[in-house]
């Protein structure tokens, strides 16, 4: 009976300390990026990390986006605010890629791209595109899921950024738009029939708007109905320096009227790309896009937006010619309260069962990458081998990453690691992943563990890894550090005790990977096939400001 009485009073506490430890997820406030400023406004970006191609809707009091994920597993992350201004990640809708098979190897570049969310008969609805296979429809009574196995609603190659729209008379349209890359042609928007159901297309389509002349590279369409007209709101001329459009006709096909609502104008805000209208509960409209900041990504920012003659007007309009230009910092949404601040989680203590959900793969995950041992308080990494195709990290799929979360930061892992006695060359370290990336990494030879800087240039193209020997290492047990200071300069640092750190060089300048921008993270690989692996438990992985 005693034992009983000590195993509930483990077991109670146990729940206990998880409780608190979701709970400090659930109110975490980043310490490098807090959109909020306290006072009633907010500044942009409303989210400083690459959560490219934005949709979001609200039902009822609650916000929900979504953004393109590419190949990164889970996929398809889905996002909750009540302000518009306070995100946090609430689940991803898809947690292995199809087809399984493809998506087993890295796939940079491919997978979900831009994306869109809707709520319709009491379910959400999100309609992904990915450009060699074609458009998937996943859905869902709650936003936090289950999300449903996609459904291919078309196949082939090239269709891309689908949005819905349901229309009074009960027939159901999807605008949508073509990749050049698979599908030969580009700059043009087109409309398909679904069922009503949704989940298949019923036509080869019908092209309503050709940007060739005056909207090179239109995509990305969000289709909307107010006051008996349609509305196709699509950025054109480019992500990097492009402007927004809007589309109207009463007509569903067209023909339709154009007008630019917003473009950089004077501000520092290149772009300004694509994104998704959405109302308050009082009434009033506010539009997300992002803004390409090239290693850091494409991240979202929120702008005022007004109605003038069934014409929109988005971001600040200064002169008053109906086109607006990205705000810095303005008023926050008037959504009915104030709510608390709160951010994605970046930190990651170990302590749960399952990893936080700002960590993805590159690829779809085997079982035996990784064990999550709350017991332990730590994220064990097994060493993967290598694909023999690989020619670097760039090619490796067991590399567990998240997005850059501001401009300048500061990383820190603590890490122990036991290597398999019988092998050579495990490694296991930090790394910054992009077309070039550098890792840090305590690599296992016969007589010990030495600490390694690596480079690759252009690893994209199978460049190899150039690397530079730091020190060999008295214990297995070590603190890396990468800081991350304006244009994305990146220096890492090692511990021995956790408090004074030692540089590495050379600096290493982070670069964007393929339609994402740069990501940091963790790895664990061999190059050698054996019958058992070592392994590098994880501490904790905490990004800090800068010291």
């Amino acid at each position: 009976m005693k034992r009983l009485a000590i195993y509930i009073s483990f077991l109670s506490i146990s729940t206990s300390l998880l409780a608190q430890q979701q709970e400090v997820k659930k109110n975490y406030i980043s310490k490098v990026w807090v959109a909020d400023l306290g006072n009633g406004n907010y500044k942009n970006p409303i989210l400083n990390a690459d959560y490219s191609d934005p949709d979001a809707i609200r039902v009822g009091d609650d916000f929900f986006m979504v953004a393109s994920s590419f190949d990164a597993v889970p996929g398809l992350p889905v996002l909750h605010s009540k302000d518009l201004v306070n995100w946090t990640i609430l689940t991803h809708a898809l947690k292995r890629q199809p087809p399984f098979e493809h998506f087993e190897k890295t796939q940079h570049g491919n997978g979900v791209w831009a994306p869109s969310i809707r709520y319709h008969n009491d379910e959400f609805y999100i309609y992904y595109p990915d450009p060699d296979f074609g458009i998937y429809l996943t859905k869902a009574k709650k936003a936090e899921g289950p999300w449903s196995e996609p459904v291919l609603v078309e196949s082939g190659k090239g269709l891309i950024d689908p949005c819905p729209l349901w229309d009074e008379d009960g027939k159901v349209y999807l605008v949508y738009a073509y990749a050049g890359s698979r599908a030969g042609i580009k700059s043009v928007l087109a409309v398909k029939t679904l069922n009503t159901e949704g989940t298949k297309t019923l036509d080869e389509g019908v092209i309503v708007y050709d940007g060739h002349e005056n909207d090179p590279t239109i995509e990305g369409p969000k289709f909307y109905k107010r006051n008996g007209y349609y509305y196709i709101f699509a950025p054109a001329g480019g992500v990097p320096t492009g402007w927004q459009l809007v589309l109207r006709s009463k007509s569903i096909y067209g023909p339709y009227e154009r007008k630019v609502v917003m473009d950089q104008g004077k501000s520092p805000v290149n772009g300004p790309h694509q994104g998704a209208w959405v109302d308050t509960q009082k009434g009033e409209d506010w539009f997300l896009h992002f803004q390409d900041k090239e290693a850091y990504g494409r991240v979202v920012h929120l702008q005022p937006m007004k109605w003038m003659k069934d014409w929109p007007v988005i971001g600040v309009d200064k002169d008053g010619d109906g086109k607006g230009e990205p705000a810095l910092t303005y008023k926050k949404p008037d959504v009915g309260k104030t709510y608390p601040i709160v951010t994605p989680v970046e930190s990651d203590e170990f302590n749960d069962h399952s990893l936080g959900l700002q960590w993805q793969w590159q690829a779809n995950p085997q079982a035996t990458w990784a064990f999550t041992n709350p017991a332990k308080g730590v994220l064990r990494l097994y060493t993967h081998k290598i694909p023999e195709e690989a020619k670097n990290l760039w090619d490796v799929p067991n590399i567990l990453l998240q997005k850059f979360p501001a401009d300048e930061f500061m990383a820190t892992a603590k890490v122990t690691f036991t290597p398999n006695p019988k092998l050579e060359n495990e490694k296991t370290g930090l790394v910054i992943m992009g077309l070039s990336y550098a890792d840090f990494f305590i690599r296992s030879k016969k007589d010990g563990l030495y600490l390694i800087q690596g480079v690759c240039e252009k690893a994209d193209k199978g460049a190899t890894e150039k690397e530079t020997a730091v020190t060999k290492l008295k214990s297995n047990t070590a603190y890396l550090r990468v800081t991350v200071t304006a244009a994305a300069k990146c220096q890492f640092s090692y511990s021995t005790d956790g408090k004074t750190f030692i540089s590495a060089e050379p600096v290493f300048t982070a670069t964007p990977g393929k339609w994402i921008g740069a990501k940091v993270g963790l790895f664990a690989s061999r190059d050698t096939e054996t019958n058992d692996s070592g392994w590098a438990d994880y501490d904790w992985f905490r990004v800090e400001p800068l010291k």
